[in-house]
């Protein structure tokens, strides 16, 4: 069994940021990146419209947190508390010893960055402190910046095609074996 569950939700830092658990007062950053339009425009969900709804997802995201293994972390500058994206790890496999990642970023923080500094940090904590063996990641053919981090981070095109959306391409990370070498 995968080590997943940790009360309290791990806080992760970085020499910029902090990751940490959702809050109700995220709000209306959480409106703001599940209604902007350019942000979703390849994922496939109903984009938030009221505060109601951002808070709504914040309850279920925090239920979930507890009744589930996922990990879903609010991005903040850590001189600042205030949300500016999320990352999440969700879908975990014991079995296979996997998960996916997913992010998002306001439009006014992307190109700094800050979501490579994020995934980093929790790509190190799903291999050295989760024990995982890989991670998947799916993303739309078109959204070159998100496969670009990516592969900066060595995640390879698997081959597999999601039936659902024909237009995901699902990219893959494997662990390092203690000896350095990639499996």
């Amino acid at each position: 069994m995968l080590n997943k569950n940790f009360i309290p939700f791990p806080i992760l830092t970085t020499k910029r940021l902090t990751l940490r658990q959702l809050l109700e007062s995220d709000v209306e950053e959480i409106l703001s990146l599940r209604s902007d339009s350019e942000i979703n425009k390849y994922l496939d969900r109903q984009p938030a419209k009221t505060l109601d709804d951002a808070l709504n997802f914040i309850r279920k995201t925090n239920e979930n947190i507890k009744n589930s293994p996922l990990k879903y972390w609010a991005i903040t500058l850590t001189e600042n508390e205030k949300l500016i994206g999320t990352i999440c790890l969700f879908d975990f496999s014991d079995e296979l010893k996997k998960c996916e990642i997913g992010y998002e970023l306001l439009a006014a923080y992307q190109g700094h960055g800050i979501m490579c500094e994020a995934t980093k940090r929790i790509i190190e904590y799903a291999f050295l402190t989760l024990g995982l063996k890989s991670i998947d990641a799916f993303t739309h053919k078109g959204n070159q910046s998100s496969t670009k981090l990516l592969q900066k981070f060595n995640f390879q095109k698997t081959g597999i095609i999601d039936e659902a959306n024909p237009n995901l391409i699902v990219l893959r990370l494997s662990n390092l074996s203690p000896d350095g070498q990639r499996h």
